[in-house]
């Protein structure tokens, strides 16, 4: 087995699960992931925590969904159970189709994401962490020949954390001191309210409130957004291509959206509930270690040069404890390139011009 897939689980387990002996952990494994998952078992073997495995295929949700009438049952007991027991879930990414729900129903999706609320609630009220096995599926997806996509993915998870960890400190302390965030470039101009929310930096570990592997980002709640914003990063979403998905705010809320390919699917999210119509993440890049866009939103919304808004549910980790951020059964984020000319202020004070921030060698002062 490649040395990477080692490496890669030991850092899933120990920095950013933070397994321990005892812990009762759930591991959600993909098709093409069984490699990781072995290495993972290894890992939390050597710990003496207490795993169980579920399988998961998109091809059989798939199966599941478009056959059924729609009318699920709420929040099973067996499924809800599995995860109000666990300490620990460890989603290992790596499905053989990235389209293998292209053609499910949009009904039937909302209708399935509903119905499991409480289930989604359970699994994130554990220490969860989310990775991606490198396989030839997403490797087609991102236009990289196997091998390359391996050596980009890798370049991506196994970083030093501790180190990009303290960089990201100076974006978080930024955006908790701030009132305001307004984000320029081209086709966009929009403003959003982040007083008394509270600033996550996303190192890849759940002792800095970070799920993801990789990560790499510094998120927040916002709320009362105005504005356009144009999200110019292509993504598959639902598995269905989406490309220059244009959103309109007034008022906190989506009033109009249009998009070069995809309108339906990313109508199909607005259509969810109430709270699909309002962002429940900023998000800034800042991994550089991610130097290109691969229709995977674990890694693009990571990427340096980036600023990601999601539709959708808030994060607990971004509002102050007793209060509730923006409620919905859907997060999905949506990528603007900030590489060209841009600029995000916080305040009215510039903390990032053309993909550089401000304690980076290139940040200029003024418009150039």
């Amino acid at each position: 087995m490649d040395e990477r897939i080692h490496e890669h689980a030991r850092i899933l387990v120990e920095w950013s699960a933070r397994i321990e002996a005892g812990d009762d952990v759930v591991v959600q494994v993909d098709e093409d992931a069984h490699e990781l998952g072995v290495a993972v078992a290894a890992q939390l073997g050597e710990k003496g925590a207490n795993p169980v495995t579920v399988y998961r295929s998109g091809e059989m949700e798939r199966s599941y969904l478009s056959s059924h009438d729609g009318e699920f049952d709420q929040d099973p007991d067996h499924a809800l159970s599995l995860y109000e027991n666990a300490d620990s879930v460890l989603s290992l990414r790596g499905g053989r189709n990235t389209s293998a729900m292209a053609d499910v129903d949009g009904d039937i999706r909302q209708a399935y994401s509903k119905a499991r609320m409480g289930v989604h609630e359970a699994r994130l009220d554990t220490d969860w962490v989310a990775t991606v096995h490198p396989n030839r599926s997403l490797a087609q997806q991102a236009g990289m020949a196997f091998e390359e996509y391996q050596e980009f993915a890798y370049a991506a998870i196994l970083r030093d954390w501790e180190s990009l960890a303290e960089e990201m400190q100076r974006m978080k302390e930024i955006l908790d001191a701030g009132s305001e965030v307004r984000l320029v470039k081209e086709s966009t101009d929009i403003t959003m309210s982040i007083e008394d929310r509270i600033a996550v930096n996303s190192a890849a570990s759940v002792a800095y409130d970070s799920h993801n592997l990789p990560s790499g980002e510094v998120f927040t709640a916002p709320y009362d957004t105005e504005g356009t914003v144009l999200f110019d990063v292509p993504m598959t979403l639902n598995g269905r291509h989406v490309r220059n998905a244009r959103l309109t705010f007034e008022d906190g809320e989506v009033v109009d959206y249009a998009a070069e390919a995809g309108e339906a699917a990313l109508a199909e999210v607005l259509d969810t509930d109430e709270g699909a119509r309002r962002l429940g993440e900023l998000g800034v890049g800042m991994n550089r270690g991610i130097d290109r866009f691969t229709d995977n939103i674990l890694f693009d919304e990571k990427m340096g040069d980036t600023v990601h808004l999601a539709l959708g549910r808030s994060y607990d980790s971004n509002v102050p404890e007793g209060e509730t951020g923006n409620d919905s059964a859907v997060h999905v984020d949506l990528i603007t390139d900030v590489s060209g000319d841009s600029r995000m202020e916080v305040d009215g004070e510039v903390v990032q011009r053309n993909g550089r921030f401000r304690w980076e060698v290139g940040f200029s002062e003024s418009e150039s």
